[in-house]
């Protein structure tokens, strides 16, 4: 179960809202466990020419009392009857011939044909989450929606059908919620890590003078993918000329670069980064690695519960001043379900987050079971560039790597 039920009741409270519904098929995920490949690209246009250039609706519900629903396509439901939510709803499934419910068909079996025969008059998504409100007794309740990934006719069909329910915009109130990872979600970001950093190291030990960067990109690939894990991105640099994911490039003697790596598990993403050098390092190089180290050291001496993400982020400026180091982004980010989550580790920019149901001041206090990564990097243009990434978990009383991971020397091709 990704989701953190007892947060969300706090917050929800606080907000007053009686039930919160997710729209986003990423939040969607995040209340439910439910996913497939389709949801997220799927529109109308692409079964209707000529049509709106709009996703195709799916809801995840959550009441206060605990009651929870989730609402898919009937095509898409066998992805989801074993989902942790109470209520599994379809909608549109006349067309089926369905079995008999037998005692000897699959649990799972039987959860989905019983969503299929409650779909009856439902003709839509948006209908059947209407029908669930109806028979939680929420129909003139507080609704917290998250409107950034409402579709114009559902939010229109809601005020119609809910004449008497307050409709509220939660989407940034849901953001705030997955910022506190459970227990279940750290266990699948600390194998996404790990996944990606076994990967990492292997590749770069292919590295020497006349490898091609493409063949690192696609050992990563095989190897994250042997283990159960979706590609996500591999990044590097040449000559320090910004953030590069398709040039073609075979490494130099002499040469360094910013490498950046991530997979996804179960949703879940892995993001990290490092400095390669192709041959042994000059003393500038690692004169200015250890000043990026030194920033990491301080940002992460800065990390603990309360401590305010400007606060972490001006350790990670300062320390970079101190080693006559300017115009540089040293920052951070929490990572989840997406791979930029709440907390942003960057100073304080004067700006609030607000929707219908909270109000915050954008530096944000860091709290215990964040998981947050730290990341500083220098490029040179013309020259080379470099980077030091790590990702931590925010515990009790200050912090530790999320998992096992050396970042504190450039990582040296000898090849």
């Amino acid at each position: 179960m990704y989701f953190n039920a007892p947060r969300a009741c706090q917050l929800m409270d606080s907000a007053g809202v009686d039930v919160l519904i997710a729209t986003s098929t990423v939040n969607v995920t995040y209340f439910t466990d439910y996913f497939c490949w389709m949801d997220p690209l799927f529109k109308d246009y692409m079964t209707s020419p000529g049509a709106a250039d709009q996703r195709a609706a799916i809801y995840g519900g959550f009441a206060r009392d605990g009651k929870s629903c989730l609402v898919v396509d009937p095509f898409m439901a066998c992805n989801a009857t074993d989902v942790w939510v109470d209520d599994l709803c379809t909608f549109a499934a006349s067309g089926f011939d369905l079995p008999d419910d037998s005692p000897a068909l699959p649990p799972g079996d039987r959860r989905l044909y019983a969503s299929w025969q409650a779909a009856a008059g439902d003709e839509s998504a948006t209908a059947a989450l209407i029908t669930w409100l109806r028979q939680q007794g929420l129909q003139d309740a507080r609704i917290g929606i998250e409107m950034t990934g409402l579709r114009p006719d559902a939010q229109q069909g809601l005020r119609r059908a809910l004449p008497g329910a307050e409709l509220k915009d939660s989407s940034n109130l849901i953001r705030i919620i997955r910022m506190v990872k459970t227990a279940a979600e750290i266990d699948l970001l600390r194998t996404a890590a790990q996944i990606s950093e076994d990967a990492g190291m292997a590749v770069l030990e292919m590295v020497k003078p006349g490898v091609a960067i493409d063949d690192l990109i696609q050992r990563y690939r095989e190897l994250v993918a042997a283990r159960g894990a979706d590609f996500d991105h591999y990044a590097y640099s040449v000559r320090g000329n910004g953030i590069a994911t398709r040039v073609d490039y075979v490494f130099t003697t002499g040469s360094y670069h910013f490498i950046d790596y991530g997979c996804i598990y179960h949703g879940y993403f892995s993001d990290t980064g490092l400095t390669l050098a192709v041959g042994q390092p000059g003393a500038e190089l690692v004169r200015e690695y250890e000043a990026l180290s030194d920033c990491q050291a301080r940002a992460v001496a800065a990390v603990r519960p309360g401590t305010r993400s400007s606060e972490v982020a001006n350790q990670m400026h300062s320390a970079l001043a101190d080693a006559g180091i300017t115009g540089e982004f040293p920052h951070g980010h929490g990572v989840g379900l997406e791979i930029r989550d709440y907390p942003i580790i960057v100073p304080d920019n004067g700006l609030r987050i607000r929707d219908d149901c909270i109000d915050l001041p954008s530096d944000l206090p860091l709290e215990q079971n964040m998981v947050v990564n730290l990341e500083v990097g220098s490029p040179q243009p013309g020259r080379g560039s470099t980077q030091f990434e790590q990702t931590i978990l925010i515990t009790d009383d200050g912090c530790e790597p999320l998992i096992p991971h050396d970042r504190t020397e450039i990582f040296v091709s000898q090849g």
